[in-house]
Order: C-alpha cells, then structure tokens, then sequence
C-alpha cells in the first residue's frame, strides 16, 4: 500500500516520506478498506511530526479520517465492496491510519456512509464536523434554543470551529464567531456567522471571576486563557461545550460561574463516542443537518503536499476542512 509515513531515524530525529509498504495483516472481525479520502485535524499534523503525546510507535501512518470501499472484510456486518467510513478510535494514533491506500480497522469502528452523504462530503465532515455535531447536540440536550440568544464560538476558522457555525446557522442560531484571521471575517460571515469579532473578546486576561453575560451558550475549540473568559461571559443557565487545547490544557477559572449562574461545561470526546451516538449523528448529518453547502468549506489536498499542510495547520493558518485525495 501506499502511504505517508513518519519515521524516527538511528538519531531520534523525526522524518516524513511516501512510502510502499505491506497490508498489514488482518485479525478476526477486521475490514480491509481501499480508502478513496481522508482528512486533515490538528492531530493529525501531531502525529505527522512524531509528537509523543499522540504517536508513541515508529514508523506511524497518520490519519483519523478515512472514507472508502470494502476490499476484504473478515466481520459478517461488512461485504466487499460496502462504502465505510472511519473515524477516531485509535486510528492514526496506536493504529496507523487514514493517510494510506489502504486501512486495516476493526469493523467496530466503521459506519456505513448514510444515504445522503458522498465519500468526499463525509470527510468534509470528518473527525471536526463529528466534534462540531457533537458539541451542537450537547447544547440542544442541555435545552438551548434559537431564542435563547446568542452563541459564541472560538476558533472559528478551524475545521470544528467552521462547521460549529454552519450547523449552528442552519438551526436557526444567532453566531459570533471569533478569530484572529482578519482576512477571513467575510468568509466566516458567507458560513453563517451574524458577528465576527478578534481574539482579544476572549483574550483572558480580565482577573475578575465572572463578566456580563452575554452568550447563551458558547463552542470552545481552543482550550486555556480563552475557555477560561468564555465561561465568564456565559449567561445564566447557560452552557458550553469544549473540544481543544490548541491554546493550552490547563484552566485557571473559579467555580462563581458554575455557582451563581448555574452554568454547565460538557465536554466533547470525539475518539470514544458510543457506537449507537456516532451512528446516530452521522444519520443526521445526512439528514436534518444536512449543509446544502458543505463542500464550500473543503480544501483539496493530496499525499505528496501534505508537509506543507501540516506546517500551516501547526502556525494556525490553515482555514477551512483539508480533505486529501488519497489517489492523487
């Protein structure tokens, strides 16, 4: 198979390259899938720089998405030529993943792509559209509503922060969107956005313990000093759902927003939802949250530019869902 792999030389250094190597073997109750696309996260670009927080084994495919055809199926539930899809799990972490021709996962881990969705649109959606749904679907279940005011949402140019807007938007939600991308305040407003604002709306610097609240709710797709502010800034009842630490993992807060203002904080955990959840909320993003104009947001990417993708991703210029061509 074909593949982008990361290596550690005799030297510990960490290199890249495109690779032909052997299938793995597959084991009991694994499919063999000859992926047509997979998808660029932050993560991924950890793992293609040997980060060892996500990568712990040499040599390491990355890749957490992947999208295509049944070759060989060893689970009664998959029959050759049935269009999967994989996501989170261990893949592209403990198991080499997406950014290869071919993938070997347990049949526990994939979903049947639901009528509606196109191999290409699944991973537009990928492992951000999934954390973006997830995290819409903690505030309706916590009982937000359109009325209810707005939603703020941090990082907004971001594969999750980006699609967070557009199923946001397509429910009817008033959106703020903040960023520090000034030159992509207009696109964040054609996704659905009715307000865009910069970093320093959430810079976390304000010391007091709780500021005017504002936002009904709130999507957190940075972490630390930022998530921090949010939660000050969230009215009463109100809620917010986090899913990064791009901007750091420790939270320097005080309990007064919780306690005075009744707030909650969900958190988003993508790599381990429930089987019956994941299924369930890839059936509704392929029908009552179907975005009429998902693929505005795709990047096409292919194998062989990958290196310089992962350098925009990691210095926070990358904007929009990277989707990767696994053929070209």
């Amino acid at each position: 198979m074909n593949c982008f792999l990361v290596e550690k030389t005799e030297t510990d250094d960490v290199r890249t390259r495109l690779a032909t190597v052997a299938i793995p073997e597959l084991k009991e109750g694994d499919v063999l899938i000859n992926v047509k696309f997979s998808s660029l996260n932050y993560k991924d670009a950890m793992a293609a720089t040997g980060h060892p927080g996500i990568v712990r084994n040499f040599p390491h495919v990355p890749g957490v998405d992947a999208v295509g055809v049944v070759l060989e199926s060893r689970d009664s539930r998959y029959s050759i030529g049935d269009e999967v899809i994989a996501t989170g799990h261990e893949l592209g972490v403990e198991r080499w993943g997406g950014w290869s021709s071919h993938l070997v996962a347990p049949a526990d881990w994939l979903v049947p792509i639901p009528n509606g969705l196109t191999p290409a649109e699944t991973m537009t959606i990928g492992t951000a559209g999934f954390t973006a749904a997830q995290s819409v679907q903690a505030l309706l279940k916590h009982g937000c509503k359109a009325e209810d005011g707005q939603v703020i949402v941090s990082g907004a140019t971001g594969g999750v922060g980006s699609l967070s807007i557009m199923l946001l938007a397509k429910l009817g939600f008033d959106v703020l969107a903040v960023t520090g991308k000034l030159d992509r305040h207009d696109w964040l407003r054609e996704l659905g956005a009715n307000e865009v604002v910069g970093r320093d709306a959430l810079s976390g610097n304000e010391k007091r313990p709780l500021l005017k609240g504002e936002f009904a709710a709130g999507i957190d797709t940075v972490g630390g000093p930022v998530l921090a502010t949010m939660l000050k800034k969230i009215q009463h009842r109100g809620c917010v759902a986090c899913c990064g630490v791009v901007g750091g993992a420790d939270l320097s807060t005080t309990v007064y927003p919780f306690i005075l203002r009744g707030i909650a904080l969900y958190g988003i955990d993508s790599a381990w939802c429930p089987d019956d959840i994941r299924a369930d909320l890839w059936r509704k993003l392929a029908t009552d949250w179907k975005l009429d104009d998902l693929l505005e947001s795709k990047v096409d990417l292919s194998l062989t530019t990958m290196n310089e993708s992962v350098e925009q991703i990691l210095a926070g210029k990358f904007s929009g869902r990277g989707v990767i061509h696994i053929d070209k």
